[in-house]
């Protein structure tokens, strides 16, 4: 048996949505996206959306937006993908590193409250592994210190915390459309916000910095001069387009369904795991109203382990170090001792809605023949 770590969920569903939009005259940026953020902002609840070719692009034109002064400080949790603190740094600021918590590897409130001095203008939450961050806690605390929340969504969507979806939380919400994640479209993301003059310029600087993108031109044909725009800002081209809007489309309809299937596997597991003697949870899984991309343990013997797995047939990962481990972040120095500890006994296990039972029966079975023989290894 071989078994994958991830795996995106397709069907004729989205064959039939690529096949509607090779029929349209319009593959690039068109009524498609259009819908798909339509349709995006009705599901997370925000007032608007826009379409984007990757979650780092999000990221990126989120801090970017509020065009701050250059080497201000952004908090940043120690341990999230590259792509997060990349952002900062493609705005000519700095990155802060703040520790970790020891029960489900977010973002530390007490260090974050540490980390904070003047200097700094924004924090960036991630939800590691779909666990939702405090959100109640940070938005308070960033409001008094009038810092920009901006959510990194990109391990979840649809997820909730005290009821309201992750990524309404904070200024902006940032998504997630790679090929592994929640949904996939290859590649692909978006932004929320509900900022509408914040909003109008995201949509300008997502687009080469043009007043006009080429739907809304299009679209005014039979006017005088509907080609007209004026470049009025710096921008990127970060855009999706309307081949990618139609398998997101597709993909958001069953998204519902997807977070159902995740929590019932995740049930499973956490039943058929509970008893192991040299293994923990690295997350508190708590799968009400809960969408979560990654199964991840802790174990001393974490290498050997993943060796075992895969003489087994089973794929595993070490997700993510701290990115101060990383060459290019090494100059911004910070005490992360939780996150130097942690880091070293996680491994992440196969999580993703095709997953079968006999396959998760399997996964468990090599997860108990090793725990059971843990100090023979």
């Amino acid at each position: 048996m071989q078994i994958r770590l991830f795996k995106p969920s397709f069907n004729n569903d989205e064959i039939e949505s690529i096949k509607e939009a090779f029929k349209l005259p319009w593959l690039g940026y068109g009524k498609k996206v259009k819908k798909f953020e339509k349709d995006f902002s009705k599901f997370i609840g925000s007032k608007f959306s826009i379409g984007l070719n990757s979650c780092t692009a999000a990221l990126h034109i989120a801090l970017a937006v509020n065009n701050f002064k250059r080497k201000k400080k952004v908090l940043v949790p120690v341990m999230t993908f590259s792509a997060t603190a990349a952002s900062v740094l493609y705005n000519d600021l700095e990155p802060i590193f703040v520790d970790i918590n020891k029960d489900n590897l977010n973002i530390n409130f007490d260090d974050l409250k540490k980390k904070y001095t003047k200097d700094c203008v924004a924090l960036l939450a991630v939800h590691f592994g779909g666990h939702p961050c405090e959100m109640d806690k940070i938005t308070d605390w960033a409001r008094k210190k009038k810092l920009i929340v901006i959510e990194d969504c990109a391990h979840t969507l649809g997820g909730e915390f005290k009821g309201k979806k992750l990524g309404t939380w904070g200024d902006f919400g940032c998504y997630s459309f790679e090929d592994k994640k929640i949904i996939s479209t290859g590649d692909g993301g978006t932004l929320c916000t509900n900022n509408k003059k914040k909003f109008e310029l995201l949509k300008s600087i997502s687009f080469h910095g043009w007043s006009k993108d080429p739907w809304e031109r299009h679209k005014k044909r039979k006017n005088k001069n509907h080609w007209y725009y004026q470049i009025q800002n710096l921008g990127f081209k970060y855009n999706m387009n309307d081949l990618i809007a139609s398998i997101a489309i597709s993909q958001l309809k069953k998204l519902k369904n997807f977070n159902r299937i995740r929590i019932k596997i995740l049930r499973e597991y956490i039943f058929q795991l509970k008893d192991l003697k040299n293994f923990t949870f690295a997350i508190d899984y708590r799968l009400k109203n809960s969408c979560y991309w990654l199964l991840i343990l802790k174990t001393k013997k974490r290498d050997k382990f993943i060796n075992y797995l895969k003489l087994n047939g089973i794929s595993s990962t070490v997700h993510l170090m701290p990115l101060n481990y990383h060459p290019l972040y090494k100059k911004y120095k910070a005490k992360t001792p939780i996150s130097n500890k942690t880091w070293k006994n996680l491994v992440s296990l196969p999580l993703f809605i095709d997953l079968k039972k006999n396959q998760i029966d399997y996964i468990v079975k090599k997860i108990k023949e090793f725990d059971k023989n843990y100090f023979n290894f």
